[in-house]
């Protein structure tokens, strides 16, 4: 019910989004002679922000039409080397003249950025691919909005996620790397610990964690302490509901987007209030600049996918619930999941001083489970002053922590 008054009450809104957005151009139109006067200036954005708040904000573009390695331009283009109802594993392919002109002659390292399933797409470390494309073959998961995905095309949870993760890293070839941004942390673990165990040709040469919750109890969050306090039967009475028509995926049980938006949201609401009114603020005194930074980052934020009820939640019972991963008690089909099986592939984890989603210790908690990697093959860095989002994305990222991710991909390539 609650899917089908959201989407009433957008559709509610229609005529006076559509009334905003015409007064918007009025009032910025160059042969309006009062556009540029304090009270043209305060309706325009007051229109401006009533039109772009109450907007629908569809999967953005990734946009990364180059990248500049050494000097040179280099181009861009995303491929889609492999997929199935539920994600596509987007290949950024670089331009071989390009990189020939900046000096590159040899095939650099293959990374899979696994991009978290949690209420975002994948677009959201555009940063983070832009930055590793500089010294990489970069592939990322693509994951799909469950609204899209038809009936017939069946379930998706957390097991199926793990295959994924598997055949997306055979398609790659032989001794790929990894790197798993928040959420992917404990699927793409098992995945590593199978493909180890199965001595399979293809399990990663490195896999680098990044605010992942590989164990939750430790220094546990306000996230983490709802999860923990509410029985599972609470978020399957509260935050499943069914995908309307017209969507593909109709009658598919979902956590959708815009619920956890707005979760996320009120966590921080004052902050998202304050943000908005100097955005309005920007607008009526002309600073184009700053309210263009405004609309970049809410632009990617308020743009949300939904997750099927059974990825949803397998994920708070397995990872926020009982912690079966570092209490060695996962099983995938069957089998026991056993980081200990790792022993040759390098690991490294990144976490963020104050980050408010996966506290310090809970993606460190990966060292104590794969027992079997040598320390000359692991390594963990905390990186100052930065919170979630600064662990994978930012000047800092770019500056302090990507170098060394990329110097630890370096060394354990030479071990391959």
């Amino acid at each position: 019910m609650l899917y089908s008054m959201h989407e009433a009450a957008y559709y509610a809104s229609t005529p006076m989004r559509l009334a905003a957005r015409i007064a918007r151009e009025a009032w910025s139109s160059p042969v309006n002679p009062a556009a540029d006067t304090q009270l043209g200036r305060t309706l325009f954005a007051a229109s401006d922000l009533f039109a772009n708040v109450t907007r629908r904000y569809g999967k953005p573009d990734w946009g990364i039409d180059s990248v500049q390695i050494e000097g040179v331009d280099v181009r861009v283009r995303p491929v889609v080397e492999w997929s199935s109802p539920w994600v596509r594993l987007v290949h950024f392919s670089r331009d071989m003249t390009d990189m020939r002109r900046a000096g590159r002659k040899a095939i650099e390292p293959a990374v899979l950025i696994v991009a978290p399933l949690s209420g975002h797409y994948a677009t959201l470390l555009r940063g983070t691919v832009q930055t590793f494309l500089q010294d990489h073959e970069v592939y990322i998961t693509d994951w799909a909005n469950a609204r899209d995905v038809p009936m017939l095309e069946g379930r998706f949870d957390f097991h199926d996620y793990i295959d994924h993760v598997r055949e997306m890293l055979r398609h790659m070839g032989p001794r790929p790397h990894v790197v798993a941004v928040c959420q992917p942390g404990p699927p793409v673990l098992a995945a590593a610990s199978l493909m180890a165990e199965d001595d399979e040709t293809s399990r990663p040469a490195s896999m680098t964690f990044m605010g992942s919750p590989i164990d939750a109890r430790l220094s546990p969050t306000v996230t983490n302490k709802l999860a923990e306090e509410r029985p599972f039967t609470w978020f399957q009475r509260s935050m499943i509901y069914t995908v309307p028509a017209p969507y593909p995926g109709a009658l598919r049980r979902v956590y959708p987007g815009f619920v956890q938006l707005y979760s996320f949201m009120s966590m921080n609401l004052e902050r998202h209030q304050e943000a908005h009114k100097r955005y309005f603020n920007h607008l009526v005194s002309g600073d184009g600049d700053s309210a263009d930074k405004h609309l970049e980052f809410y632009d990617e934020y308020l743009s949300v996918l939904d997750m099927t009820e059974e990825f949803y939640l397998q994920t708070i019972d397995i990872v926020f619930q009982q912690y079966l991963l570092p209490k060695g008690e996962l099983h995938h089909r069957d089998r026991l999941v056993k980081p200990a099986a790792i022993k040759d592939i390098g690991l490294m984890t990144v976490e963020g001083e104050l980050d408010d989603i996966s506290g310090i210790g809970q993606t460190q908690a990966a060292h104590g489970l794969c027992s079997g990697i040598p320390d000359d093959l692991k390594e963990d860095y905390v990186q100052p002053k930065v919170g979630h989002y600064g662990v994978f994305n930012g000047r800092r990222f770019r500056e302090e922590i990507y170098p060394r991710v990329r110097e630890f991909i370096l060394k354990a390539e030479a071990t391959v």
